[in-house]
This record gives C-alpha cells, sequence and structure tokens, in this order.
C-alpha cells in the first residue's frame, strides 16, 4: 500500500497522516509494544491485531477499509498512522465510515491513541484534526467522537477540533460518564487548524 496522505506539520517537529505500510513496521511494533508496557488498553481497537506476520496484517487493514472480513455488527474502517520525521509512528487513527447504535453509544467515527512517550507535544490535535481532513473526503459531513469525561486532555482536543456537546451518559459496564461530541468534518481547513492548535496545546 502506497504511503499517502495529508502532511500537515502540527508540532514543532513535522508529522503526517499516512496509510499503514512495511517501511514502518518496526516503529509500529515498537509503539504497540509501549502501550502493553504501560499496561494501557489498546485505542484504538486495531492496534490489537495480530502483527507477526505483518504482510498478513496490512492485508487485514486493507481488507476492513474495504468491508471485506470484517465481523458482524462492524462497519467498514480504515486505519492511519500519524508520523514524524518521516520516521517513527507516534499514533494510530482508526475511522469508522458509519455509525451503529453501538457506536453511537460509545466509540463514534474517531478512535485515536498516541504513543506513550509522544504525549503532551500536540500529536493528539493534530492527529484527530488530519482524521476529519479524511473523514471528509470519506464522505462523512460531520463525525462522533467520544471520551471519558475524566480524560480532561482528550476533551480539550475535541473542543480544539470544533467538537460540540451532543451528551454524556454513566455506562455501567465502563463505571464512568461518557461524553459525546459531533465534529463537522473540513477538508483541509481541519488540518490547518490542526497545526495552530497542536503549537498551542501540550496537553494530549
Amino acid at each position: 500500500m502506497p504511503v499517502a496522505a495529508a502532511e500537515r506539520p502540527a508540532t514543532s517537529q513535522p508529522a503526517k497522516l499516512v496509510q499503514p505500510c512495511l517501511a514502518l513496521r518496526d516503529s509500529y511494533r515498537e509503539l504497540v509494544a509501549e502501550f502493553a508496557v504501560a499496561g494501557e488498553p489498546f485505542v484504538p481497537f486495531v492496534l490489537a491485531f495480530e502483527h507477526a506476520d505483518f504482510d498478513a496484517l496490512l492485508a487485514k487493514l486493507d481488507g476492513c477499509a474495504q468491508g471485506v472480513g470484517i465481523p458482524a455488527g462492524f462497519v467498514p474502517h480504515s486505519t492511519y498512522w500519524l508520523v514524524r520525521d518521516g520516521s517513527e509512528v507516534v499514533g494510530v487513527s482508526n475511522i469508522r465510515h458509519a455509525l451503529t447504535p453501538a457506536l453511537r453509544r460509545e466509540g463514534g467515527n474517531i478512535g485515536y491513541g498516541i504513543r506513550p512517550s509522544a504525549r503532551r507535544a500536540g500529536y493528539g490535535g493534530a492527529i484527530l484534526g488530519l482524521s476529519l481532513d479524511q473523514a471528509a473526503k470519506l464522505g462523512l459531513a460531520r463525525v462522533l467522537v467520544t471520551c471519558a469525561k475524566a480524560n480532561v486532555g482528550s476533551v480539550k482536543v475535541i473542543l480544539r477540533n470544533g467538537g460540540v456537546l451532543e451528551s454524556e451518559e454513566f455506562l455501567p459496564d465502563r463505571a464512568e460518564r461518557v461524553q459525546r461530541y459531533w465534529i463537522e468534518s473540513r477538508p483541509e481547513a481541519s488540518g490547518q487548524a490542526a497545526v495552530e492548535r497542536g503549537r498551542d496545546a501540550r496537553e494530549d
């Protein structure tokens, strides 16, 4: 798969959103390992996909984007990597092409995660802004993004990217309140805005 997509230097270190590729295999594996060592849940969920056979992983991710081989109840979803300096995967984004009742409850259209060692550098704002660009290209006029109310950093990232709170609800299975935000997807504009927001924010 080609390394393609929009380039937006969201912090002092240039970063771009790319499609998963073999050239970044080692860095991606290091990112997954950081989540595991930190004892954190794999967010987005595709980080839990087996990656010993990397060609198989890439084929699986490509199939998911096409809606091929996905489990019952799932929708097609596209995965992108946020890469700095052309060599280090600092974040992963997953865009769901549609919403199910379960995704409307929690999960939404976009899920993303930043590797622990790259946090508080503005990459959260950058990856969400660039993901909004990609969502627009996928035909999504607006997207739903959810997060735990207690996750102040994520709330700030969502608000900086134009999030409008729709509702919040205590989810017993998570034992926490989850907020739901709608964001208009704006091709190019959202990515450019992420540049400014990323420069000014270091909470994510």
